[in-house]
C-alpha cells in the first residue's frame, strides 16, 4: 500500500526463485527522493489453528530446520494457491498434522509474520467441536511429529513463561484465550 506523497516501487528483480519462495530486491523511491534496495522474501501465504477439545487444546511438537531444534506450536500450513479459500486450508492443515476434523472453525485474525522482509501473512483459526478421523502427515517432519494434548490454561501459562516461543502459537493461544475464555 503507498501513497503519491509516501514510498514508491520504483523496481523489482527477483534474486532467487525457490520451492514456494521468491526472494527479489526491490528498489524504492522514499517520500525525500532517496532510493532505497530492500530484500523481500515474497510467501504465498499460511494458516494456523488452535485445535481445542473440551478443556484441552491439541499441539504439535515438529522439528524445524531453520531453528534446528524441536518446535512446540499450533498446526499450520502454507496455502497451496493464492486462491485456495484459508478455511479449507485451515481445515486440511488440521486433519493432516493432528488427525482431527473440527465443525466449527472461526478467523481469529490474519497476521503479517516478518513484516520486515516477507510479505507472508498467516490467519489464524479457532477449531471447536473436534472428533478424531485418520491423521495424513505431509512430509518428513509431520511424520514424525508428536501430537499434544493438553490443558487450554496450560498452553496460555506456557506462552506466559516462554516455553511456547512460536509467534503463530503465541498469538492463537492468546487470542484464543480472549476469543473463548480460559477453561
Amino acid at each position: 500500500m503507498t501513497s503519491g506523497d509516501s514510498f514508491t516501487i520504483l523496481g523489482t528483480r527477483v534474486i532467487l526463485d525457490v520451492s514456494f519462495l521468491t526472494v527479489q530486491m526491490r528498489t524504492i523511491e522514499a517520500p525525500n527522493g532517496e532510493h532505497l534496495e530492500r530484500v523481500v522474501i515474497k510467501h504465498p501465504g499460511a494458516v494456523a489453528v488452535v485445535p481445542r477439545i473440551e478443556d484441552d487444546v491439541i499441539l504439535i511438537e515438529q522439528y524445524r530446520a531453520a531453528a534446528d531444534d524441536l518446535v512446540l506450536e499450533i498446526p499450520a500450513g502454507k496455502i497451496d494457491h493464492p486462491s485456495d479459500d484459508r478455511t479449507d486450508t485451515a481445515h486440511r492443515e488440521l486433519l493432516e498434522e493432528t488427525g482431527f476434523v473440527a465443525q466449527s472453525m472461526t478467523m481469529l485474525t490474519e497476521l503479517w509474520t516478518a513484516v520486515g522482509f516477507s510479505d507472508e501473512r498467516i490467519a489464524i483459526f479457532l477449531a471447536e467441536d473436534l472428533s478424531e478421523a485418520t491423521r495424513a502427515p505431509m512430509g518428513a517432519e509431520e511424520e514424525v511429529a508428536r501430537i499434544v494434548r493438553l490443558p487450554f490454561d496450560a498452553a496460555v501459562a506456557m506462552v506466559s513463561r516462554g516455553e511456547i516461543t512460536d509467534a503463530k502459537s503465541v498469538a492463537g493461544l492468546l487470542l484464543a484465550a480472549v476469543h473463548h475464555g480460559p477453561s
